[in-house]
């Protein structure tokens, strides 16, 4: 049976696809850049992926029309001031492409919306869920709260909180009550509902047996760490002070953090329903969630990241459009050292940023980080998903990956922090040396300035670091 995968390069598509494969269905892979897509898997011939983009209805031409069933894990909270109504073009012009096709059932993953009252974003799911719901089709939706897994936007954001902060003061929201669940639940909800009469035409939320406090949250991460935190909660931070709070102190993105307190003052709790029983699914509790996160951090075994998606920077173009570095009107900082011991070269370049850091004046890639955050950037706090390996479409602190093969030593940043311009960082073994190029392209005056400004650090930096990755 074929099924239809929307968001397949996401933080639950990818993690769901290998769900599916483990099932035997054929999966079609929907996406918006295929060279964002890696699966290292022996079950590629049952994967086909697909370029589309949800806005232009034109381009789900491309996409079969016999399909039996069909995921939706489509979201955007950050990337425009208008997400509400891009998603709700989306979620329309996909609903139009399913009613020529042979589908049986679709499912959508949404959010709890059992509130009055309802944040811009979680107003934004249920009118998705309208929409998607009004098809010939059977329909199932399944509403989750806070989502704890490693990599998980919520879980990275609890670990930034109090890995950092032995004392934190916080906004009053932190008492609001929602209701977590791990992924792990989340890929069996999804997975088991699929094709399950039972649950055509039904709505039901989905949470694990805790209801908690995202005070209580933090606290239940510090007890499973074995931390001493302490933690106020004071009634005078405006939103707009406590989002500000949350993007300086954590990795996420300001438009993210305005979204996610704007939800935090909403509590998200489970109202009853018998899926648990219809399912035969007992839900693992907060605390077991947390250290499943764990073990697959220790292991090195992580899947997906938030951190890795577009909406982790507002990034807007795909890789294809950015692979070919400009030469025309650059400034150009080339440099090329002999290898002594090839393999030793390549395995550090593909340990570069996030915990390994830049090997020469990581003080200066912090405070270039620190003055990124003040200008609404991205920082150095992404990190990376994985500490061995690279793909395109990763995040690596403020860059992000555009190419990488690691058997031809040849690895292609892009900047992603706030720059009067475009920069590009290349790595690239030729005839047994190490070619490393850094490009600007400025914008205007200012950026020749600043390209000036800080070219006194270059001899330092990208000597230093070139000599380094050789050595």
């Amino acid at each position: 049976m074929k099924i239809l995968l929307t968001g397949a390069n996401g933080y639950i598509g990818k993690r769901l696809l290998t769900v599916l494969l483990g099932l035997q269905y054929e999966v079609i892979c929907c996406v918006r850049d295929k060279k964002r897509f890696h699966f290292e898997t022996v079950e590629l011939q049952r994967i086909q992926v697909i370029e589309i983009d949800l806005l232009d209805k034109e381009s789900l031409n491309k996409l079969p029309k016999d399909i039996d069933g069909a995921y939706y894990l489509v979201h955007s909270m950050s990337n425009s001031e208008n997400f509400n109504e891009l998603e709700e073009k989306c979620a329309l012009n996909f609903q139009k492409y399913l009613e020529k096709t042979s589908l049986q059932h679709l499912i959508y993953l949404g959010g709890i919306v059992n509130s009055t009252v309802l944040s811009k974003h979680l107003n934004s799911r249920k009118n998705v869920e309208q929409l998607l719901s009004k098809g010939s089709y059977n329909f199932t939706s399944l509403r989750a709260g806070i989502i704890i897994g490693s990599g998980s936007a919520s879980f990275e954001i609890i670990r930034d909180l109090v890995e950092k902060l032995p004392i934190m003061i916080t906004p009053n929201w932190l008492l609001t009550k929602c209701q977590p669940i791990g992924i792990s639940d989340v890929l069996i909800y999804l997975s088991r509902c699929l094709f399950n009469k039972a649950t055509y035409q039904n709505f039901y939320d989905i949470g694990g047996p805790d209801i908690l406090s995202y005070k209580e949250m933090l606290e239940g991460y510090a007890a499973s760490r074995n931390l001493k935190r302490v933690i106020y909660t004071v009634p005078v931070m405006t939103p707009r002070l406590s989002s500000y709070w949350l993007y300086f102190v954590t990795s996420t993105t300001y438009r993210l953090a305005v979204s996610l307190v704007d939800s935090m003052h909403v509590e998200v709790t489970c109202s009853e329903n018998n899926l648990n029983e219809l399912l035969d699914i007992s839900p693992i509790s907060y605390q077991e969630a947390l250290e499943k996160a764990f073990n697959k951090i220790g292991s090195k075994n992580v899947i997906s990241s938030w951190k890795d998606s577009y909406t982790s920077s507002g990034f807007k173009y795909p890789i294809s459009d950015l692979l070919k570095v400009p030469e025309f009107g650059c400034f150009v900082d080339q440099r090329s050292m002999h290898i002594s011991n090839l393999e030793n070269t390549i395995d550090k370049i593909w340990k570069i940023g996030g915990a390994t850091g830049w090997y020469q004046g990581n003080f200066l890639w912090e405070i270039r980080g620190f003055i990124d955050k003040l200008s609404g950037g991205v920082g150095l706090r992404r990190g990376r998903t994985n500490s061995n390996t690279i793909n395109a479409g990763d995040a690596i602190d403020f860059w992000r990956v555009l190419y990488a093969n690691k058997n031809k030593g040849h690895l292609l940043l892009f900047a992603e922090m706030k720059l009067p311009g475009e920069a590009w960082l290349e790595f690239k073994i030729i005839d047994a040396k190490l070619v490393q190029t850094a490009t600007f392209r400025p914008l205007g005056v200012y950026g020749r300035l600043y390209w000036y400004a800080v070219l006194p650090f270059h001899s330092y930096i990208f000597e230093g670091m070139l000599r380094k990755l050789i050595n």
